[in-house]
């Protein structure tokens, strides 16, 4: 699955060993006369593996004490191994702390090898649904490979290679990956002295395989070998099964797999710049840096990743000094950068102030009073706005200086001293700056503290200015401040169950952290401001981006009704058709086996029941299951059909309607999603926690979830608009395509309009199947479908398909030329954009792999496309929050749902509010094609829709 979490397990002493031996003709010796070459060989290894895989989890697993329970059976095993060079009993304690630093945990378990740890946590970690990449050129760990489970195994001469099931069956001659234990049974292993078979090489093990399967099934058909190898097997049996079990990696060893411990995190810069200085690794300290500044190419800026990952611990504070707006001193004067060329708030002058007195907040505020504008940040007891606590609160609005008020664990207290602030917070003048702003007004929502004014959010910003790049505060801090913060898990330790919570830190330390937040984020501020305007999106920021912020945490602290008695009643009504269909595939099977396994339904679709001729197999050398393969094979096979069904339900029950009630607000009763603004880079909203966009609709399942979703009371009736066909009218109006453009502004079914033209027949004649291939076609056109892809979604053969596609063409000329123009437009710009500015960046669209260059084409034509309906809907959203609030309505906005908004509307400002949305929608921008909007009233949800 694309998503997949992949987890990285390194064999300790097989990378040192390795790295030593890469520079044994040439050892690093440092002016110490200390030999480090086994330290740089297997950090330059860590290094490369993250730079190129990026990993989600990873760990470095250590042979301790050697394998008590195979020198136990065999006191021999490894009794040939020469003394560890001294080079390597050197490097492993630093080694240790190396990855101490790097916040990569070490595991060790006395008495047990690498190898077994390895094993036990690769299947674990298989259950929990990850992809482990066992990171070893160590040829024994060839027998823990399955579907999730691969060697990443270093290359001579630099690089590495995967191995998976079908490169194990091409290196050992086995069937299953299981087998590679018989193998190293029957041919011995002299550097673990495993015995093995006597006379037994590589090519005879792998006939015998071939032969026989396994170690026992040869030696229980010993009759059939011949002269003296018949008699070596046979008078060695014991000691081949003894040399399998040596050779078995054992998968019991006592340690857990809890994903949170081995989860990827930035590394403790100051340690491990500490220990590169010891070691004299100035080039290994520029290639660490390089390697964790890279940004990524991905986003998920919910509340979690943008208020922990952008968090950051300081070491030391300026106390004692009252004259709280002295100018900025104190701190260390050096302005010297660190090692790896990033200043920090060690080297950085500064002054962090914490405020815990009447008289010194007071002053604050006055001073407050007096700016134009002010950087602020919250923390708080956690992660969930709406249900933590608040412990303080940091201000700044002068680089290199700032000022932290904390707040006691009484409620009523903080409330009370938050008060104090009401008209720093209520001044309209004041301009507000944060990141990721809609938390902090959430937070402060619990507290009834409103923030007026202009707002600036940094993480918007930089998401307009350049929308693929992360936008967390620790890389934006680093790319253009080229400021280095120090992470948050110095200050309450990494994930898991003894992380502090921010109340448990020493106020010096919380006082400096969160100051520096605050004083970053003023910073970067003052930077993106020149380049909103260079990237000419200053207006889409000021006018569309920023006033949004107001508007989803609005729809966010007001969340939407649950019917959580219904979603258990559609559990059991789940639970009842999964039985029914696991009952059908098994007796349509002839056997029961586990539906939810790909390989184990592959082999009973493909290989059993033999239901395709060729069926197609993944990367790992078993038959694909995927959706699309399964898809397109229903029509014909009802065990496929109940397949697809069953996977269906399992989906929606596990997702939606056993997680939904898990996701009510106790303190409220409702639910409340959390709009990610700064993700998807066309422009679209996304939501999470729960996520409510992605509720299946085509389905009657999964329209029965949207039953669940109710208004407010009896009073209240939930209103759903959506606007019709959003994507084709935009399309129409860009291409300037006047046949489409009439269509629409006839009122004609744009569908059967196309049919009509297509199939060259009148358009009260167009036939039901004639108008869903139109559909299709037209839907599928921006995306770039081609006749194979709309053969697959028709009942349509691929010549057809063709013909229909190039007649499609034909009939709306200005559409494909409109296409061209904009792939034309991103080849020399390197973008393109939507109605109102927004810019999407294609890297590859001039890239020489035409696979990658095709995709960037499509993208060139859909991203203008889906980011100006997500322009219109935003626009849409502010103007009818501005209405709602001028006119002080009762009816609140609660979801936006890609073109659809809905509402919890008072009964008595229906007819006042259904025209008012309708008018604010279809007007929110204008075309040459008029905008149409849907609305629809219900009890529920799916009524409403």
């Amino acid at each position: 699955m694309a998503n997949q979490k992949r987890l990285f397990l390194l064999d300790a002493f097989a990378l040192i060993f390795r790295g030593y031996y890469a520079f044994i003709k040439n050892p690093r010796i440092n002016s110490k006369g200390m030999d480090v070459s086994a330290i740089l060989g297997f950090t330059n290894s860590l290094l490369d593996v993250i730079k190129r895989e990026k990993p989600d989890h990873i760990a470095v697993c250590f042979d301790r004490g050697g394998s008590v329970a195979r020198t136990e059976v065999f006191p021999e095993y490894k009794a040939n191994r020469q003394e560890t060079p001294e080079a390597i009993k050197i490097a492993v304690p630093y080694i240790e702390q190396i990855l101490k630093a790097m916040n990569i945990p070490a595991v060790i378990k006395e008495g047990y090898e690498a190898d077994d740890i390895i094993g036990t946590l690769a299947k674990k970690a298989e259950k929990e649904g990850y992809q482990t990449y066992m990171v070893t050129p160590d040829k024994d760990f060839a027998q823990l490979v399955s579907e999730n489970i691969f060697m990443y195994r270093p290359r001579f001469g630099g690089g590495y290679e995967t191995w998976g099931i079908p490169e194990v069956q091409e290196k050992f001659g086995v069937e299953r990956p299981e087998q590679v234990i018989d193998f190293l049974g029957m041919m011995g292993d002299s550097v673990d002295n495993i015995p093995g078979l006597p006379g037994v090489g590589e090519k005879t093990a792998k006939k015998f395989l071939a032969a026989y399967g396994s170690m026992e099934n040869l030696l229980a058909n010993t009759a059939d070998l011949k002269g003296k190898m018949k008699e070596k097997v046979e008078a060695n049996g014991e000691l081949g099964l003894l040399s399998k079990e040596l050779a078995t990696i054992m998968l019991d060893v006592p340690v857990d797999f809890h994903e949170e411990d081995f989860e990827f995190s930035q590394p403790d810069m100051p340690a491990i710049t500490t220990l590169f200085n010891e070691l004299e690794f100035r080039r290994l300290a520029e290639n660490l840096a390089k390697t964790y500044a890279t940004p990524a190419l991905t986003e998920n800026n919910t509340e979690t990743t943008a208020k922990t990952t952008s968090k950051k611990q300081t070491p030391s504070k300026n106390d004692g000094q009252f004259d709280l707006f002295a100018a900025p001193g104190g701190g260390n004067t050096s302005e010297e950068n660190n090692i790896n060329g990033f200043k920090t708030i060690e080297n950085t002058k500064h002054f962090y102030q914490h405020i815990n007195t009447p008289l010194s907040r007071k002053l604050l505020l006055d001073k407050l009073m007096q700016q134009t504008s002010v950087c602020f940040d919250t923390e708080t007891t956690g992660l969930k706005a709406l249900e933590v606590e608040l412990i303080g609160i940091a201000f700044s609005w002068e680089a290199g200086k700032g000022y932290y008020v904390s707040f006691p664990e009484d409620q009523e207290e903080t409330a009370a001293i938050l008060e104090e602030f009401h008209p720093f917070f209520e001044a309209e003048e004041i301009e507000k700056i944060g990141h990721n702003l809609k938390y902090d007004i959430k937070i402060l929502s619990n507290y009834n503290m409103p923030v007026k004014g202009k707002l600036f959010d940094t993480m918007i910003a930089h998401y307009l200015i350049n929308p693929d790049m992360r936008h967390n505060m620790d890389v934006l801090s680093e790319t253009y401040l080229n400021y280095q913060p120090v992470s948050i898990t110095e200050l309450i330790g990494k994930k898991g169950k003894n992380q502090l919570s921010m109340r448990e830190v020493e106020l010096s330390k919380q006082s400096e952290y969160a100051v520096e937040d605050a004083d970053i984020t003023y910073q970067l501020k003052e930077h993106f401001s020149k380049e909103l305007e260079s990237g000419n999106v200053t207006k889409l920021f000021n006018d569309v981006e920023t006033p949004l912020v107001s508007v989803l945490t609005a729809i966010e602290i007001e969340g939407i009704n649950l019917d959580v008695e219904f979603l258990r009643s559609l559990s059991v009504d789940l639970s009842n058709d999964i039985t029914r269909l696991e009952k059908n595939i098994y007796e349509q099977a002839g056997e029961e086996f586990n539906i939810a396994s790909p390989k184990q339904l592959g082999i009973v679709l493909f290989e059993n029941m033999k239901l395709v001729d060729k069926p197609k197999k993944t990367k790992t050398g078993q038959y694909s299951t995927a959706e699309d393969i399964l898809s397109y094979l229903a029509k014909d096979h009802q065990i496929i059909a109940d397949v697809l069904e069953y996977r269906q339900y399992k989906k929606l029950q596990s997702t939606y309607v056993d997680a939904l009630p898990n996701e009510v607000n106790p303190k409220t009763g409702r639910v409340h999603t959390v709009y990610a603004q700064a993700v998807a880079a066309t422009g679209r909203l996304s939501s999470n926690n729960p996520n409510l966009q992605n509720i299946p609709i085509r389905t009657k399942r999964g329209q029965e979830v949207r039953k669940a979703f109710i208004p407010r009371d009896e009073n209240h009736v939930l209103l759903a608009a959506d606007y019709s066909q959003i994507e084709l009218r935009i399309i129409a109006a860009l291409s300037e395509e006047e046949t489409m453009i009439k269509a629409f502004q006839n009122g004609e079914d744009i569908h059967a309009s196309t049919a009509a033209k297509v199939f060259n027949v009148p358009l009260d004649e167009v036939t039901r199947e004639q108008r869903s291939n139109a559909k299709t076609v037209n839907f599928g056109i921006v995306y770039g479908v081609s006749a194979f892809g709309l053969s697959n979604q028709t009942n349509l053969s691929r010549k057809e398909a063709k013909e229909l596609i190039d007649t499609y063409y034909e009939t709306y000329p200005k559409l494909k030329s409109y296409m061209a123009a904009q792939v034309d437009f991103a080849r020399d710009n390197g973008y393109v954009k939507t109605v109102l500015g927004r810019r999407r960046y294609l890297k590859d669209i001039n890239s020489r792999n035409a696979i990658v260059r095709g995709a960037a084409e499509r993208n060139a034509v859909n991203a203008p496309i889906q980011g100006s309906a997500a322009d219109i809907i935003k626009l849409a959203m502010i103007n009818i929050h501005n209405r709602f609030e001028k006119e002080n309505f009762k009816s609140k906005m609660l979801l936006q749902v890609h073109d659809e908004l809905v509402f919890d509307t008072h009964k008595d400002e229906l007819e006042i509010i259904k025209p008012i949305i309708k008018e604010e929608m279809e007007n929110a921008f204008k075309m040459s094609v008029p905008l149409d909007v849907e609305v629809g009233l219900g009890e529920n949800w799916l009524e409403a829709h």
